[in-house]
């Protein structure tokens, strides 16, 4: 690259900075002028030809496209570009022995209706039983009370309830804590699935050579006021996703194991299950607020 050609690209990007110069709210003047600085230093940096811009440009419109009430295709995207997990590690900093926090994912939705400490959150979806179990905790390790514990997962076939079109809720719900920070509750095995990839973000991941599949799991948004909301999941460990899960949100701290037990074992509630059964442990500890 010549000088000449290097000083017109540079005096470009000054020129667009100091355009936000005049912005009112110093925050949004950083975002901006920082996200100039990086856009452009890419831009120039492969070289990007006026083709592929216009291809991206597609690639966006498409996103939105294909966004409506039920499905995001942009937060997909960040998924699986890592942003969602980087805006998520910069926003949850490490605090002692608190439990990490990983992506919320596409498919939370609130005013999921409230199941009493025991019950069955998976309603009509199908699946292996599972019981999962585990306190709440503060920092110092003394027991959350009425700590609000949201839960949701896709069933044995890979969907979430919001998935299918006849307005069904199920294998999401919501409980609280007992008095000794204790939570228990019957759901199901987690199972692998892919992410949406029938969109342009599926054009992404196939034309990059990439899986869509994510590492089995289960959700946790556990909230309670003195505390600092965590947003969460577990997976199973032996799952072989784990190393490739597509939105990069497994942390080795978050992978539990899941005990398997034969048809007829006694269930920690006294149930008798006809078929086999998985139990799994996951003690929570809040950072404050």
């Amino acid at each position: 690259m010549t000088s000449e050609q290097r000083t017109r690209e540079d005096e470009l990007v000054e020129r667009v900075v100091r355009s936000f110069d005049a912005c009112p709210d110093a925050r949004l003047r950083e975002l901006m002028t920082g996200l100039v600085r990086h856009l452009h230093a890419y831009v120039r940096e492969v070289r990007l030809t006026e083709r592929e811009w216009a291809t991206a440009i597609d690639f966006l419109t498409r996103c939105g496209h294909i966004t409506d009430n039920r499905r995001q295709e942009f937060i997909l995207l960040s998924d699986v570009l890592g942003v969602s997990m980087q805006t998520i590690t910069v926003n949850n900093e490490a605090h002692g022995d608190a439990t990490e926090a990983t992506v919320q994912g596409p498919f939370f939705v609130e005013g999921s209706p409230e199941t009493p400490l025991g019950g069955d959150i998976a309603g009509d979806a199908p699946g292996e039983p599972c019981w999962v179990e585990g306190t709440v905790t503060d920092a110092d390790g003394k027991p959350v009370a009425g700590a609000r514990l949201e839960v949701w997962e896709a069933d044995e076939d890979g969907h979430y309830d919001v998935q299918y079109d006849d307005d069904r809720v199920a294998a999401r719900a919501h409980l609280h804590t007992n008095d000794d920070g204790r939570y228990f509750f019957w759901a199901i095995t987690p199972t692998p699935y892919p992410i949406p990839h029938d969109g342009p973000v599926g054009d992404l991941l196939a034309a990059v050579g990439r899986s869509p599949m994510r590492a089995s799991h289960l959700h946790f948004l556990v909230r309670h006021p003195d505390h600092r909301p965590l947003i969460t999941h577990i997976f199973v460990r032996g799952d072989e996703l784990l190393d490739s899960d597509a939105v990069f949100g497994v942390k080795d701290s978050l992978v539990k194991d899941f005990e398997q037990h034969a048809a007829g074992t006694p269930t920690p509630d006294g149930r008798v299950i006809d078929g086999t059964w998985s139990q799994a442990r996951f003690d929570i500890m809040l950072a404050p607020a």
